[in-house]
C-alpha cells in the first residue's frame, strides 16, 4: 500500500482529534492488516453510538488509511463546515431524492480512486435493545457489486460507554475501554457480476451483517438475537396470531 499522504485539513483534523481520543479511550486494536489492501476498500462497521465515527476513524487512521465517511448532503451546504468536509475528502450523500442515485456514483469513484470508504450497513444506530447488530440496508452490497472492492468488517464495542445512545449522555471519563477488530474480507464471490436485484442485494447484506454479528459476539460475549427477527417484530406477530 502506498504511504498515506494527508492534505492540510486532514492533518489538522488528526492533530485536533487524535490527542483527545488518546486520552479518552483505552484501546484494543486488532486486525489492522486487513485494511492495508493496495487499493480501494469498503469498510462496514457495526453502529452502537454517535461516538462510533471518532473511534473507527482513529482505528482506520492508525492502520494507515484515510477514512471517507458518508454524510448528509445538507451538511456539505453549511458554510465553513461543508468546505472542511470536502477538504477532508468526506462524501455527501443525498437521501430520499431523485439525486440519490448519483450518490452511488460518488462512492464508486472514491473506491476506484483507492479510498477507504466507510459505510454503516445498518444505516443508523442499532435499535436492538442490547445494541446487537440489526438487519442491514443494501448500500454496502450495491457498492461491492459496482466496484468489486473487498468488503472489510469492523466490529466495535465500547463507544456506547463514551456516548450512551439511549440517553444521549456524553461521558468524558478518561481511558474508557474500546475494542475494535477488523476481519478479513467477507467472501461475496458467489454474487460477482450478478445483477443488483432485490434478492441478490438482501442476500449479500445478510451475509455482511451475519459476519458482523458473529464478530461482535466474539468481542462482547453472550448470545446475539437472530439477525432477521428483531424481538419487537416477533412479539407483534405472535400477538396477532
Amino acid at each position: 500500500m502506498a504511504p498515506r499522504r494527508l492534505g492540510f485539513w486532514q492533518w489538522l483534523a488528526v492533530v485536533l482529534v487524535k490527542p483527545v481520543l488518546t486520552v479518552w479511550t483505552r484501546r484494543t486494536w486488532r486486525g489492522m492488516e486487513h485494511l492495508r489492501h493496495p487499493g480501494g476498500v469498503i469498510i462496514v462497521p457495526n453502529h452502537v453510538s454517535h461516538a462510533d465515527p471518532l473511534v473507527s476513524a482513529h482505528f482506520i487512521h492508525d492502520a494507515g488509511r484515510w477514512p471517507q465517511y458518508l454524510g448528509k448532503a445538507s451538511l456539505f451546504r453549511v458554510p465553513v463546515i461543508g468546505w472542511i468536509l470536502y477538504r477532508c475528502k468526506q462524501i455527501p450523500v443525498e437521501r430520499g431524492t431523485v439525486e440519490a442515485a448519483k450518490s452511488l456514483d460518488k462512492l464508486v469513484a472514491a473506491v476506484r480512486a483507492g479510498g477507504a470508504v466507510v459505510i454503516y450497513p445498518e444505516g443508523t444506530i442499532t435499535r436492538e435493545p442490547d445494541l446487537w447488530p440489526m438487519k442491514g440496508k443494501t448500500g454496502a452490497a450495491r457498492l461491492a457489486l459496482a466496484t468489486g472492492a473487498p468488503v472489510i468488517p469492523v466490529a466495535m464495542w465500547g463507544p456506547e460507554k463514551m456516548f450512551e445512545p439511549r440517553t444521549a449522555r456524553l461521558r468524558l471519563r478518561p481511558r474508557t475501554p474500546v475494542t475494535v477488530v477488523a476481519g478479513p474480507p467477507i467472501d461475496l464471490s458467489r454474487w460477482a457480476g450478478a445483477t443488483p436485484s432485490r434478492v441478490v442485494l438482501e442476500e449479500m447484506t445478510d451475509t455482511i451483517m451475519l459476519r458482523l454479528r458473529d464478530m461482535v459476539a466474539e468481542i462482547r460475549g453472550g448470545t446475539p438475537p437472530p439477525l432477521w427477527e428483531r424481538p419487537a417484530r416477533t412479539r407483534t406477530r405472535e400477538a396477532g396470531e
